[in-house]
């Protein structure tokens, strides 16, 4: 018996049947940039392994002009088939199956040679693209059908055609894109001309015993997008044309509108997808912020899909299905969806990861062997750096002792998840929670590690984090000045005027955190309201025609930084826009190029630039510093004194930030080398 009857049951698609009915997403992590096969086989046969009934590659380009960047990898050649082909056996191997995304990036391309239907260039990409003619069409139809030809020969089972988040196909389906007005433009019908051809011909290259999944954007959210209506025929069209399973698009890229982010509701789209439900005779896949085999289950259960796709939850756990099946869900190491190390990494040209899972498309180079000689090892401090050591210490066969001055696990996550739009650091802490008891370390809560407690462990590891850094500005000792500490943790009260000084991560967080007495995210309706999503059967696009509509702000915020630059431009690559846009929609000021001259009753007296000038007083009731951190030391200090050897991460070796994604990498990568 299971307690995920529909997740794990197989779907038979005809010519074959897969084991359950999880997808794994696709994700573009870099890997086959590297050219390094075996690293990006290793990668996809560990979610094999883990039991995912399909897997779909990252994007892979049918042409030179379709990649999404120069060089980007290509299904094109016969030695792009043989470099596949180690990737496809070695899934299979693992008793897998996996499909390869044929990705067109249209005017997406960072590329000169980009295309599109129409000359219109993308807000995320410096390039005009080219107005493709008949001719132009037909190499790319040409080359799309070329390319899945040639995903077969490599040993693929299916391919997906790339039709969403406003890729090259949704660029010729939309007025806002599409201007033509010959065959490809003007009426739907012409519009969707472009992909139910691709189709087409795609089946006709691979014959009837291959998997053919198509991505179709179910709500655009951009001015000009599909209609409901218009989403439907599209989908009976590709399923006329020989598509085996319809996948789910949400968003282009260049919406406006956070689609998969933390804040993002779980399961905030399925209600897309279950309006296509019993239009097509296909499989429909659902997809966007489905994190746990409980979420799952309960889309498919309430009929929203026939299948399910979870990328990055598959970047922090591999063995996700397998857990779930065995009855271990409570181990599956969650996905907090912070993009942090993949879709950050993947905009910043990097290779993806996972912040809770640094082995995430580092298989084969950060790899946990038991220990030849056992040891015993201390970790003092039980936040992500401390925790990430000890678990994999532990995991390795040494005996671990896990000490921290606090009552709880979680350190700094522990502050983290009281920040609205945040709750996923919740599950994240309870998943630490499980694993230290379930990996047998010696837990001492609530205690200060001292020299004489330390000396007689073989290794110490010090992730003691940070403390606050003081600004020293007069009359920060005033009973109307906090510590985001204190903030966080809800130990004062805090007025209706606040000023925050520092605009970092943290000051944004406590910014979100007073602007706010709950959290939309928990609200699906609230949530659509506040970023004006509705139905595109109401509205073209789903966009809401008077925009977003957010509860008022329960406080005044003024938001500093004493950088001339504009505030949050350290923030997430692919997440900051998202807190900025929130902060300005509770109308947030955000004040750069200030000096703290000093705080009194009144509130925060400011100037402005290196002469000072333009004396200001930022009127408020309460002060809160956020004004960066240093890190605490002191215990590793005093070990080197007395001559003990420790080991300094996290926090405590660089305090830029809290960043846990840097600290689970180094806690990791130091206990694996021990």
């Amino acid at each position: 018996m299971t307690n995920y009857p529909h997740l794990l049951a197989p779907l038979d698609l005809g010519h074959i049947t897969l084991k359950n009915r999880v997808l794994m997403g696709s994700m573009h992590t870099g890997l086959e940039e590297t050219k390094d096969w075996n690293r990006v086989a290793e990668f996809y046969a560990a979610r094999a392994r883990g039991g995912v009934g399909l897997i779909v590659t990252g994007g892979i380009g049918p042409n030179r002009e379709g990649g999404p960047l120069p060089g980007a990898a290509g299904m094109m050649t016969d030695t792009d088939v043989a470099n596949h082909r180690i990737v496809t056996e070695r899934v299979h191997q693992a008793g897998g199956r996996i499909a390869m995304q044929i990705l067109h990036a249209g005017r997406y391309a960072y590329s000169p040679e980009c295309v599109s239907a129409s000359p219109v260039k993308s807000p995320i990409s410096p390039f005009p693209p080219k107005e493709l003619d008949e001719e132009g069409i037909e190499k790319q139809i040409a080359d799309i059908a070329n390319s899945a030809a040639l995903a077969q020969k490599a040993g693929y089972d299916g391919v997906e055609v790339m039709g969403s988040e406003g890729y090259f196909l949704n660029q010729f389906l939309v007025t806002h894109t599409n201007k033509r007005t010959d065959r490809w433009g003007g009426a739907y019908e012409n519009r969707m001309r472009l992909p139910i051809e691709v189709v087409k011909r795609v089946r006709a290259a691979v014959g009837p015993d291959f998997i053919i999944i198509y991505r179709l954007s179910m709500i655009d959210l951009v001015p000009n997008g599909s209609t409901f209506h218009e989403v439907v025929q599209l989908a009976q069209e590709i399923e006329k044309a020989g598509a085996s399973i319809i996948n789910t698009g949400i968003g282009w890229h260049e919406a406006r509108v956070p689609t998969i982010a933390t804040s993002v509701p779980r399961r905030a789209f399925a209600w897309v997808t279950k309006k296509l439900m019993g239009k097509v005779g296909i499989p429909v896949i659902t997809s966007n912020r489905i994190n746990t085999p409980e979420v799952a289950e309960q889309v498919l259960a309430e009929g929203c899909a026939d299948m399910v796709s979870m990328a990055r939850p598959m970047l922090a756990d591999a063995d996700f299905v397998a857990k779930a099946a065995a009855g271990k869900a409570d181990r599956i190491a969650p996905c907090i969806a912070c993009n942090q190390a993949c879709l950050d990494h993947t905009f910043g040209g990097k290779i993806s990861s996972c912040l809770v899972n640094p082995r995430a498309c580092y298989e084969t180079d950060l790899v946990i062997n038991p220990a030849e000689v056992p040891k015993t090892i201390a970790v003092v401090g039980a936040g992500p750096a401390g925790l990430s050591a000890a678990l994999t210490a532990a995991e390795r066969g040494h005996k671990v002792t896990l000490i921290d001055k606090s009552n709880r696990l979680g350190g700094q996550l522990n502050m983290a998840r009281q920040v609205p739009g945040k709750e996923e650091f919740h599950g994240l802490v309870d998943w630490f929670e499980v694993m230290v008891a379930d990996a047998g370390i010696t837990v001492k809560l609530g205690v200060q590690a001292t020299v004489d407690t330390l000396k007689d462990f073989d290794e110490v590891i010090i992730a003691t984090g940070v403390v606050p850094r003081d600004p020293g500005i007069p009359g920060q000792d005033g009973a109307n000045v906090l510590s985001y500490i204190d903030v966080l943790a809800d130990k004062a009260p805090v007025g209706e005027r606040v000023a925050i000084i520092g605009a970092g991560g943290i000051g944004f967080d406590v910014a979100e955190f007073l602007v706010t007495d709950h959290s939309p995210t928990l609200n699906l309706p609230e949530w659509m309201r506040e970023w004006g999503v509705t139905d595109p059967e109401v509205q073209r696009g789903g966009l809401v025609p008077d925009g977003p509509q957010p509860d008022a702000a329960v406080r005044q915020v003024t938001l500093l930084q004493r950088k001339s630059k504009a505030l949050g431009k350290g923030l997430g690559k692919t997440t900051g826009w998202i807190h900025r846009a929130a902060l300005k929609m509770k109308d947030v000021k955000m004040v750069g190029g200030v000096n703290y001259e000093k705080i009194d009753a009144a509130g925060l007296h400011v100037s402005f630039g290196e002469a000072r000038e333009n004396p200001t007083l930022i009127a408020a009731d309460t002060i809160v510093l956020c004004a960066g951190q240093l890190s605490e030391r002191s215990l590793a200090d005093a070990l080197e004194a007395e001559g003990v050897t420790c080991h300094v991460i996290g926090g405590a070796d660089v305090a830029a930030e809290l960043d846990a994604k840097r600290a689970i990498d180094q806690g990791t990568r130091l206990a694996a080398a021990l």
